[in-house]
């Protein structure tokens, strides 16, 4: 058994219980964890000393998924994404059946449908979203490497995923956010 199997057969029965895990992302390590699950989402904020008030990503498989979380994917995203050179988030509005602190006061959500092998592998194994935030303390600069991740955040998960990051150039995603009218804002580059 390879061990992206082996690692997904590890991580998986954690993200049920609603523990959290230390990922390699296709951007970034990550911590993750259930996105449906909203006990598990407030340990990533107290782990990460986040306001509740600032959302966090979310990581779906496929085009598939995307459209079970989402009330109406706009059409211009599919096109963003088709297009898209590296790893892009997009804000979507009136998102469903994910856990609601995780849901910004506008009612939108930031869901990227991924591309790296192990987190797909992952969130279909899962068979539910995750989620995806920089392994820092909120306010220190996101790691680029697995060295450079602070001791709290190593003691604060359940599990550490024993993959290397697969992208060397290590930088967060694009950050779009598209309107009910299918308006196109930048938000990170």
């Amino acid at each position: 058994m390879s061990d992206l199997y082996i690692e997904i057969e590890k991580a998986v029965p954690i993200l049920k219980k609603g523990g959290l895990i230390l990922y390699p992302t296709d951007t970034v390590w990550g911590i993750g964890c259930d996105a449906t699950n909203a006990a598990a989402i407030d340990k990533v904020f107290a782990l990460k000393k986040r306001q509740e008030s600032k959302s966090m990503i979310c990581l779906v498989s496929d085009f598939k998924m995307l459209q079970q979380y989402v009330e109406e994917v706009p059409e211009v995203a599919y096109d963003i994404l088709k297009y898209a050179t590296k790893a892009t988030t997009i804000i979507y509005d009136r998102p469903l059946r994910v856990a609601e602190n995780i849901i910004a006061d506008d009612n939108t959500l930031g869901i990227r449908v991924v591309r790296d092998p192990f987190c797909g592998k992952l969130i279909r194994k899962l068979k539910r979203p995750i989620i995806s935030t920089s392994a820092n303390i909120s306010g220190a600069p996101t790691p680029k490497n697995f060295k450079e991740i602070d001791s709290a955040i190593l003691e604060g998960v359940d599990y550490v995923v024993n993959l290397p990051l697969q992208n060397k150039g290590a930088k967060p995603s694009s950050i779009i956010k598209i309107g009910g009218d299918s308006t196109v804002k930048i938000i990170r580059k």
